[in-house]
């Protein structure tokens, strides 16, 4: 990272403009994460909403992901999940369908219109989340307890469905802008927005766990002549200890990349020669960045949310498969790890194996073997050893795939890390509330889109500086 050029390229009125665009956009999006649906009797619904907060793991993390729109009851509540299951389905789609992989092959015309598809199936998707999630908040079955609330007309429903709908879509076009006009993945930074603007309440949540465990429950112990609580001490070493390890294991696999040679044929036209050069193609050990945590954690919200729409239609035909979908997809509480029942593993298991899964499946999309083996042949340019066309696209795949092995591995392994901690912290100082599943998926995401964008910047900024080395 040149933070040189970086520093340099801020007097450039295009980055200046740029990093404003990015700034008021995030504004707007945190302004809007306050404007209340306009439902009825909305204090007794945030009451059920405040309640299912502090009892649930899986309401914990749609409210980080959603920037504290579900504890404002926002219209931005539904927030970015429809975008992203539409983008995981029209991805699977691509794949699945000859004619659209076709499509997609055809350039930057291929690809708007994929993603002009994409942005037709998240509406209604917006439609049924936002239906279900105000369904779910008046049945007060989140919360468990049995508020009461009135009945409420048609156009009540309309009102607050179109509210909440309008408000995905907004946040949609609002990363969109972020892509084309600012700097960075727009869907990314939004979300690293929301994530950032929880921390210091996830943090202060922690906190009063610690403080609140720790008290009368152990002796005061002498450290350099510091009186420390011991419990404070454990807590403090094994976060410090898992946060440094998560760091750097990301940083270094972020950065992580097998360089490849690549010779260029010499050709002779007239009197002049062209080619006979040597260039490098990198491949990037995680060429996903970020997107396989975010679908893998969307994915695994999808059945907890379908267990509790189920639930609170209160058919007793589905009582034990809504009961069963929110005991396994939801992060499990430290304390049932102590016990011999395999359902505490399905969470982080399926967790796990997401992320190996969506690592592969976006790579597959980002990285093209077929097509670069292609465009190097039509270049003639060629990898040493290794002749172009199949045996090019073959060997690449075979690199590719020893990259995502090893990287989507240690990707997943980072994501289960939080849950290892709790466990720990559980055994030694008694929390079982300090939510580190989430945090630390929060922190996996900040981290990863942080280092995506200031690839970015660097890249940008090397355009802008250009010719300063002229």
């Amino acid at each position: 990272m040149n933070w040189k050029n970086i520093f340099k390229s801020v007097k450039n009125k295009d980055m200046q403009q740029r990093f404003l665009i990015v700034l008021a956009l995030i504004a707007v999006y945190r302004l809007l994460a306050h404007i209340p649906v306009p439902l009825a009797e909305p204090s007794k619904l945030k009451d059920v909403i405040t309640s299912f907060l502090s009892a649930s793991d899986f309401g914990g993390f749609l409210n980080l992901l959603s920037g504290g729109a579900l504890s404002q009851l926002s219209i931005v509540l539904v927030g970015l999940s429809p975008f992203i299951t539409a983008s995981i389905i029209t991805q699977l789609l691509t794949k699945a369908i000859p004619k659209l992989e076709e499509l997609h092959k055809d350039g930057e015309s291929g690809r708007r219109k994929i993603n002009q598809w994409t942005r037709m199936l998240t509406l209604p998707l917006a439609i049924v989340q936002s239906i279900a999630f105000i369904y779910i908040l008046r049945q007060s079955v989140l919360a468990g307890n049995s508020t009461s609330l009135g009945e409420a007309s048609i156009t009540d429903w309309v009102v607050a469905v179109s509210a909440m709908t309008a408000g995905s879509m907004l946040l949609m076009w609002l990363g969109e802008l972020i892509t084309e006009r600012g700097i960075g993945n727009g869907i990314s930074m939004l979300i690293f927005a929301g994530i950032i603007s929880q921390m210091p309440s996830t943090l202060s949540t922690l906190w009063t766990s610690l403080i609140d465990t720790s008290q009368g429950s152990l002796s005061v112990f002498g450290w350099f002549g510091i009186p420390v609580n011991p419990t404070i001490f454990y807590v403090v070493l094994a976060l410090g200890s898992a946060s440094t390890l998560m760091l750097y294991l990301l940083v270094k696999i972020n950065e992580a990349q097998r360089v490849i040679t690549i010779n260029y044929a010499k050709r002779v036209q007239g009197n002049s020669s062209y080619g006979g050069i040597k260039s490098v193609l990198p491949i990037k050990m995680i060429a996903a960045g970020v997107i396989p945590v975010i679908f893998a954690v969307a994915f695994l919200s999808l059945p907890a949310f379908v267990g509790q729409v189920l639930k609170s239609s209160g058919n007793p035909a589905y009582t034990q498969v809504a009961d069963n979908l929110i005991k396994w997809f939801q992060a499990p509480n430290p304390g049932q790890f102590t016990g011999a029942s395999i359902e505490a593993f399905i969470y982080p298991i399926m967790y796990f194996l997401l992320v190996i899964l969506f690592t592969y499946f976006y790579t597959g999309i980002v990285f093209n073997s077929n097509e670069i083996s292609e465009n190097l042949q039509k270049q003639g340019a060629f990898i040493e050893g290794v002749r172009p066309g199949k045996q090019t696209e073959k060997y690449l795949t075979k690199v590719v795939n020893r990259l995502v092995l090893f990287g989507s591995l240690v990707l997943g392994l980072i994501a289960i890390t939080p849950f290892a901690v709790e466990y720990l912290l559980y055994n030694f100082t008694g929390i079982s509330n300090a939510n580190l599943a989430i945090g630390g998926t929060g922190l996996l995401i900040i981290v990863t889109v942080a280092l995506e964008s200031l690839r970015q910047i660097n890249s940008r900024a090397l355009m802008v500086t250009y010719d300063d080395y002229k």
